[in-house]
C-alpha cells in the first residue's frame, strides 16, 4: 500500500503572494464544508497536529505512523512546470536525510496550477509546459531520485507515476523518451504507471497504448 503524499503542508512564496501570508494547505483543510448529508467535513489533524512540513520532527513522525498502519512508502506528487519548479524544498530535504529511512517514488503533477484548483486553464499561476528542455528535466530528476536506496521499485525498476498522461502532446514519444533517460542513468528500465483519474477515468486507456507499464 502507497500514500499520495502532496507536500503543500508548508508556507512557500507562491502561496503567500497568491492566497495571503502563511496560506498553506490546511486552510482548506479546515474551511472544508459537509457537501451532503453525512458527508464528515471537516478532517481535522488528530496524532500529528497542523503539521509544518518543513520541520524534520514531523517526517520522522509521518514515517513511524506510515509504519505502524501498513502503509509500504510515500508516492510524492512532485512539480516541474519547465521554467521553474514547486512545492520542492521539504521533499528536497527528505531526500538530502538518509537517516529518514522510509520508501518513496514520486507522481509528476503535471497540469496547469490555477487560481480554482482544477488544473484547467483559468487564471494560471503557473502553466504546465511539454517541450523537449522540459521533458529532459523531468526526467532527469526522476533518475537522480531513482538512484536513491529509498525509492521504490517493481521488480527492480524504479516506480515513476505521470498524474495526468492524457495532457502530454506525445505520450508514447515520452514513454520512450523516459525508457531512454533511465536506461542511460544506468537503470535497466522504469516501470512507468499513470494515475486513473481526471480524463483518464474516462478513457480508461490502455496502459500499453501509452507506453506505460500499469
Amino acid at each position: 500500500t502507497i500514500a499520495f503524499y502532496l507536500p503543500q503542508f508548508h508556507t512557500t512564496e507562491e502561496n503567500d503572494f497568491y492566497w495571503g501570508k502563511g496560506f498553506t494547505e490546511w486552510a482548506n483543510v479546515a474551511k472544508a464544508r459537509p457537501a451532503y448529508v453525512g458527508h464528515y467535513q471537516p478532517h481535522l489533524p488528530a496524532d500529528l497536529g497542523f503539521y509544518d512540513l518543513r520541520v524534520r520532527e514531523t517526517i520522522v513522525r509521518q514515517t513511524a505512523l506510515a509504519r505502524r498502519y501498513g502503509i509500504a512508502g510515500f508516492c510524492v506528487y512532485y512539480y516541474n512546470f519547465g521554467r521553474r519548479r514547486a512545492l520542492d524544498k521539504a521533499f528536497e530535504a527528505i531526500v538530502a536525510d538518509p537517516s529518514l529511512d522510509f520508501p518513496y517514488c514520486i507522481c509528476w503533477a503535471n497540469e496547469n496550477w490555477t487560481r480554482h484548483w482544477d488544473g484547467g486553464t483559468r487564471e494560471p499561476i503557473f502553466e504546465q509546459t511539454y517541450d523537449h528542455k522540459t521533458l529532459l528535466k523531468v526526467i532527469h530528476d526522476a533518475t537522480r531520485y531513482a538512484a536513491d536506496p529509498r525509492y521504490l521499485r517493481v521488480n527492480g525498476r524504479p516506480l515513476f507515476l505521470v498524474y495526468r498522461p492524457l495532457l502530454i502532446p506525445d505520450i508514447r514519444g515520452f514513454a520512450a523518451l523516459c525508457r531512454q533517460g533511465f536506461r542511460e542513468a544506468g537503470f535497466d528500465d522504469v516501470h512507468l504507471a499513470y494515475i486513473e483519474s481526471m480524463e483518464a477515468l474516462q478513457k480508461i486507456p490502455r496502459p500499453e497504448d501509452l507506453g506505460f507499464d500499469a
